[in-house]
């Protein structure tokens, strides 16, 4: 490379975006994914030995998998080539292949071929790279936000280890933004961002370090040099809803969503949902809660709420964002239209009640467990009737011990498909009445 061009690269690399000039070069600058870098993780002491296998990281944009891809490749002294599996196929893979094996011939030099998107690769151009990988002649980084399991086929993902990638939380983006005001790559010091543009940024980001990265870069050439809220909104084109996420606000409006499903107002549950989602909100924050909504406030009322809010979880982590907030909206609205029941949460906490105030109470003798000839004889397990042995796989028997017979924690309510626990169990409690408490203990 000449003068002309070395300067022609210098001046390039002052022109790209922010956010790539920003890219980490080394696991101490790498921000985040402390559950694979951190001392004495998987990943971290594969790079330190040198010993870095096949590798799939998978997890939503922005969140590192491309500059772990580059950081590996520095720290092993490894060739570092790249494919976009928008744009490659089988020629360009064959083609980085041949260079991968005449590198090894010749300086041996391994060779970590990155595939961005590699869940778009089909099957023949996955085959294609199957036997290099295999052999060694190529240590494959995949990139993907899809999750491999359906995407990459069976006999390539069995030679990969999967590395699950997750979005930063905020006070790691504004670790990342606070170093792009003050490193030389980044605005040297020369640029101030109000702490209130700082919040904004790290929470609209949506745990993507690229995105809070471009919204400073945009903001900042419009701004100058001070960067305010206002700036940092009209360069993400986003006006800032009321909700503080860390203050009142946000405790008023997640009530609202809560108390609106409880109510049984699909509406208004929506709507409480969408200003947490775009003033910001963490999207696996509203669906926690939507999963806890189906066990507190629905429960057996309709055991099908508890599948749909955890299968909506799963969908996002499948789908991330925008898409993510159709399955979202079909759990929210599918809550708060579901029949309502408390008992599972009551239940609990008179149970807990009775376990505080009465401690360890012993367990009956006919429930204990008789691994032993000596257990046995000591009358563990004795006169236990087994309810598969009775019509109706039930039997008239007393389970709790002695001191808290006739107890009541779970109290099913009228509602939906726990109308019919409620009868059942009252026939249960009406036939186990008839039976006097200690009879078969």
């Amino acid at each position: 490379m000449d003068l002309f061009e070395k300067a022609a690269e210098a001046d390039f690399g002052q022109r790209a975006p922010l956010a790539e000039r920003m890219r980490p070069a080394t696991l101490e600058e790498f921000v985040g994914q402390e559950h694979l870098t951190a001392p004495g993780k998987l990943l971290r002491k594969a790079i330190e030995d040198d010993r870095v296998p096949s590798l799939i990281f998978w997890g939503p944009p922005g969140t590192g998998k491309t500059t772990l891809a580059k950081v590996i490749a520095k720290a092993t002294g490894a060739e570092f080539m790249a494919l976009s599996a928008v744009l490659a196929g089988v020629k360009e893979i064959r083609e980085a292949v041949a260079k991968a094996e005449e590198r090894w011939k010749t300086h041996r030099k391994r060779t970590l071929l990155f595939v961005d998107e590699i869940h778009r690769f089909n099957k023949s151009q996955q085959d294609a790279l199957l036997p290099h990988v295999e052999k060694g002649t190529v240590t494959l980084l995949g990139a993907t936000t899809e999750n491999p399991s359906f995407e990459v086929n069976a006999a390539l993902l069995s030679r990969c280890r999967v590395l699950t990638l997750r979005g930063l939380e905020e006070d790691e983006l504004r670790t990342v933004v606070k170093r792009a005001l003050t490193d030389p790559r980044g605005f040297g010091g020369n640029v101030a961002l109000d702490d209130d543009a700082l919040a904004l940024l790290s929470q609209t980001a949506a745990g993507d370090a690229r995105r809070a990265l471009t919204g400073l870069e945009v903001a900042a050439q419009n701004a100058g040099v001070h960067v305010t809220r206002a700036h940092v909104e009209e360069a993400l084109q986003q006006r800032t809803l009321l909700y503080d996420k860390g203050g009142e606000e946000h405790y008023n409006v997640v009530s609202a969503f809560i108390k609106s499903m409880r109510g049984s107002d699909p509406d208004a549950a929506i709507y409480w949902m969408t200003r947490m989602l775009e003033a910001g909100e963490e999207p696996r924050f509203v669906l926690r809660r939507m999963v806890i909504f189906a066990s507190e406030d629905v429960g057996n009322a309709d055991p099908t709420a508890l599948q749909v809010a955890v299968n909506a979880l799963h969908a996002f982590e499948l789908m991330g964002m925008p898409e993510g907030t159709l399955p979202m909206t079909q759990a929210v609205t599918y809550l708060a239209m579901a029949p309502k029941s408390n008992a599972v949460i009551t239940a609990y906490a008179a149970a807990r009640e009775a376990v505080t105030q009465h401690g360890a109470m012993p367990v009956p003798m006919h429930l204990r467990n008789a691994p032993t000839k000596l257990m046995k004889g000591l009358g563990y397990g004795g006169g236990y009737q087994y309810p598969h042995d009775f019509e109706g796989n039930y039997v008239v028997e007393q389970y709790l011990p002695e001191g808290l017979r006739g107890e009541r924690f779970y109290r099913p309510s009228k509602n939906g498909a726990e109308a019919k626990i409620s009868e059942r169990l009252n026939q249960i409690l009406a036939a186990r009445k008839q039976t006097e408490p200690g009879e078969n203990g």
